[in-house]
């Protein structure tokens, strides 16, 4: 059996210890249990079915192959998770689900290669989660950097907090935990040709990949960033995620399981991601000056799910592809509405329940609120944590309460305030200015940790070219150097956006 050995400044004086038949046959014990999730099985069981019944994500159409969920303790993230368990456990693909493979890594162990757990299984408060041997040992036989190094899993949270979720949703399940050591794309690339070989001729497993999003940045700035993360994910951009989690402008702890997940879906044939829900601590816990990112989402074939056509206008001189038709937009329009209404009169949030498939796609999202043709609040969600119909509703509700630019809006401006709202197209990423099309594009660009976004209609409104719109984004949104649009060290990314609106109140 090989073994995997930590990463030594010594290497000369490393001790290769040799591995007991005892310690082969040895269950992992729960390291956890008591802190991080409950140490009573029904205690435990009892959260994790709360937190599934709570969810309301979007239906997949279409076989999952993989999903992507949280590993933080379950008081932040575990509502986050629940999405995507609650959607592979109603998808068809997964009924019989054999086993499901964990892909983590290693948060304080260093070490080359990637290690798989061969041995006999993980205990936890609900029994022991059995390791599929079998398949373990195929796909450690496919490439020399897959070994076993059990310290890797020793108090690891990026596994161990997936294996109660797998326990309660798929019963009876075997599972093969996977942790990588290091941030190198060539192993990322190994484990997922691994995957494919061995996965091939089989649907009878589901992968888990484990990633939190941005760590203990200020609320407003973790959403940035995690949105601007999401949309890496939802376009299955393994390499771009990769390169610049490498950069330090995606936050993603878990680059690595997501980037070979995704690769090796790619080689599959699995062609879509969703995401189900996009948070963070703030949102789950409460605090917001310090907040950690959590992403639900799914990787699927898609091949039953509603396409996504480009939103907006003409794109790079191509035709008009519009998403939504006249009754969409209405009732967008009318959710909006009531949703800030309730809110403003009765500080509550009112609750929707739409069957449109197209309404219930996660799409990003803009509220504008004017008043007398003049701005009076403006939010949005740049990727959409959930259906297009509850993101509509849950950012006219910040654009009235929310804008820090703004006092709320009163009950008594209520008949006087007009709603707009701009669904979006995914974000590109383009290689310089020349690309930008002024009017037609909205842009978001990003320095270091800095960035804005203006939506297209703001060049229209306010009379600009490209340079006043690009120079006044720096300047003024993303608080860079008016000029920094010029600089081959700021990324900048398109989108375009459907706009409408209510008719103007006199």
């Amino acid at each position: 059996m090989k073994t995997l050995q930590p990463i030594s400044l010594f290497l000369c004086l490393s001790l290769i210890v040799p591995v007991s038949a005892s310690a082969e046959k040895a269950v992992k014990p729960a390291d956890l249990a008591g802190t991080w999730y409950p140490s009573s099985g029904r205690e435990l069981s009892d959260l994790i079915n709360k937190y599934l019944d709570a969810a309301d994500p979007a239906k997949v159409d279409g076989d999952i192959f993989a999903i992507i969920a949280p590993h933080a303790g379950y008081r932040f993230s575990g509502s986050v998770a629940a999405y995507a368990y609650k959607v592979a456990r109603q998808n068809s693909r997964n009924k019989n689900i054999r086993t499901v493979i964990i892909i983590g890594f290693s948060h304080r162990k260093a070490f080359n290669g990637i290690s798989i757990y061969d041995r006999a299984g993980f205990d936890t408060p609900l029994g022991v989660a059995e390791v599929d041997t079998e398949l373990a040992a195929a796909i450690e036989a496919q490439d020399g950097r897959i070994l076993f190094y059990p310290e890797a899993f020793s108090g690891e949270n990026s596994v161990e907090m997936q294996v109660p979720f797998i326990q309660v949703v798929f019963k009876n399940s075997k599972i093969v935990p996977i942790a990588f050591g290091g941030q190198s794309y060539n192993d990322a690339e190994a484990l997922a040709g691994a995957l494919a070989k061995v996965l091939k001729d089989r649907d009878d497993y589901i992968i888990v990949a484990s990633t939190d999003m941005s760590h203990y940045k200020p609320y407003d700035k973790a959403n940035d960033i995690d949105a601007h993360s999401s949309s890496l994910i939802a376009g299955m951009k393994a390499k771009e995620l990769y390169e610049e989690a490498g950069l330090g402008i995606s936050e993603l702890c878990g680059v690595m399981p997501v980037t070979a997940t995704i690769l090796a879906a790619q080689k599959l044939g699995f062609n879509s991601v969703k995401v189900l829900k996009l948070a963070n601590s703030g949102d789950t816990y409460g605090d917001k000056s310090r907040v950690v990112g959590y992403l639900s989402a799914v990787v699927y074939n898609g091949k039953g799910a509603v396409e996504k056509p480009y939103i907006g206008g003409k794109e790079q001189g191509g035709p008009s592809h519009m998403l939504l038709n006249d009754a969409q937009h209405k009732r967008l329009l009318q959710i909006a509405r009531e949703s800030l209404t309730d809110y403003v009169k009765y500080g509550k949030r009112k609750t929707f329940a739409e069957k449109d498939p197209v309404l219930n796609q996660p799409m990003g999202a803009f509220v504008t609120l004017r008043e007398n043709g003049e701005l009076r609040g403006c939010i949005g969600n740049m990727v959409g944590d959930g259906p297009l119909y509850q993101t509509v509703a849950n950012m006219a509700i910040e654009a009235a309460a929310k804008d820090p630019r703004f006092n709320p809006v009163s009950e008594g401006e209520l008949g006087k305030v007009d709603v707009e709202i701009s669904v979006l197209s995914p974000m590109k990423k383009v290689s310089g200015p020349e690309e930008i099309n002024i009017p037609g594009h909205g842009v978001l660009v990003r320095k270091g940790y800095r960035s804005g976004v203006y939506l297209p209609q703001v060049a229209t409104e306010a009379g600009w070219n490209k340079e006043q719109f690009l120079t006044s984004l720096c300047a003024q949104k993303a608080g860079l150097e008016p000029y920094a649009w010029k600089d081959p060290a700021t990324d900048i990314y398109v989108f375009s956006a459907e706009v409408f609106a209510e008719e103007a109140r006199r």
